[in-house]
Parts: structure tokens; sequence; C-alpha cells
């Protein structure tokens, strides 16, 4: 079962078990916390098996997400991967700002901006990378942690994107102390791109906000380079 599905699972039997011992204080029957954790847990399954957890993630997602500060730190995060990809040649084919939009995008259920990344994909599958397209997706990476870093002082998101790029380095067999040197280096150019081309970054986060497509996106990027 997928961990995303586990974890509410536990969240909802602890609340049925506390709703249990306190029930006959609320003339509450046993059959109904029963009942509820039986359908819980076919629920559960179903969305593990059925929706690849899609389900679980999508709840998680809104119940995490719901307040006005937290769409906007995952807004301001995405636009910087949005832009120091377009700023760097890599096409941007899409995003989601949330799980349910994702979802309905036909895509797994956890957002973001999505890449074209068939020359990544294709040296990787070769066993190689060469340096100058993995300086690239490395900068891309690290652009949404520098964006939080730079608007909010900290960032929340960004766990993922580190362990692309751990991912990839181990799968290519570097030394595990360039992990750490990919992930600087990445946020120093980020960093860079982000307070050289601040309008444009600006403009694309109102853009983005009001769900502009991803040509529109491009062409406001575009309008507010100097």
């Amino acid at each position: 079962m997928k961990q995303t599905s586990l974890n509410i699972v536990a969240i909802f039997v602890f609340a049925i078990t506390i709703s249990t011992l306190l029930g006959p204080a609320f003339n509450l029957s046993p059959a109904v916390p029963a009942l509820a954790i039986f359908c819980l847990l076919g629920l559960a399954t179903l969305d593990s098996f059925q929706w690849q957890g899609q389900g679980g993630t999508i709840l998680l997602d809104f119940l995490a997400g719901s307040s006005k500060a937290k769409r906007d730190r995952i807004l301001h995060h995405e636009a910087g991967h949005f832009l120091v990809a377009h700023l760097l040649g890599i096409p941007v084919t899409g995003y989601a700002l949330n799980a349910w939009e994702a979802f309905k995008q036909g895509q797994s259920a956890q957002g973001g901006v999505r890449f074209q990344d068939a020359e990544l994909a294709s040296q990787l599958q070769n066993g190689t990378l060469s340096s100058h397209i993995l300086d690239k997706y490395c900068t891309v990476w690290m652009a949404g942690i520098v964006a939080e870093n730079l608007v909010y002082g900290n960032a929340e998101g960004g766990a993922e994107d580190r362990t692309k790029i751990s991912a990839i380095l181990t799968q290519l067999r570097r030394p595990t102390a360039e992990i750490k040197l990919k992930q600087n280096w990445g946020s120093l150019q980020a960093k860079n791109l982000i307070e050289s081309h601040n309008s444009a970054y600006q403009a694309l986060v109102s853009a983005m906000e009001q769900r502009a497509t991803v040509s529109d996106c491009c062409n406001i990027i575009q309008q507010n380079l100097h």
C-alpha cells in the first residue's frame, strides 16, 4: 500500500479509536467505528492499487495547502523552476500548483512544473551525462528552493528537487561529495538568474497565479526581460 494511503489510514484509525473509547459516553454504537474502519481500509486499498495512491496525495495536499500563505509559497517556488528553465532553454510543457490540478491534467498527483527532458533521459539511458546538461538541470531543480529563500527567507519545499540531483549523481557513480557541490552550484546559478530577472519573475508569478497557459507565461517572461 502506498505510504500516503498508509498515513491517512493511521490518522483516521487513531481518530476512530478515540471515538470508540469515548463512544459510550455519547451513546455511540461500537458498530459505527468498526464499519468506518472497514470502509476506510477498503478505500485506502482501492486508492493504492487502482489509483496509485493519488487519492491520498490529493487529500493530504488539500489538508496541508488550504491556507493562502501555503498556496503563495508553492506558487513562488514553482515560478522559480519555470523562469530558470525558460532562461536556460529547457522547454516547459506544463505546470500544476496542487495535486488536484495535476490529477485533472492526467499527471501524477504531485503538482509542479514539467519540463521537456528527452535529452536528459536519453543520455542517462546510455549511462552518460554531459556536464552542460547536468549543470542546467541542477540549476533548474534548485531554482524553487532559491525562489522561496529570496521571497520568504527560508524554504519549506524542495526535498524532492535535492533528491533528483542525488539520484542522478548516484546513478552515474559520482563521488558522494559531488552531490552537495552540485546542489550549492545550482543554487548559486539560480539565484543569479532570478535576481537578474526579477521583473520577469514577478510577472510570471502573477501569470501563474491566474493559471495562464505555458505559452502565455513564456511570452510574459520575454516581455519583461531587460
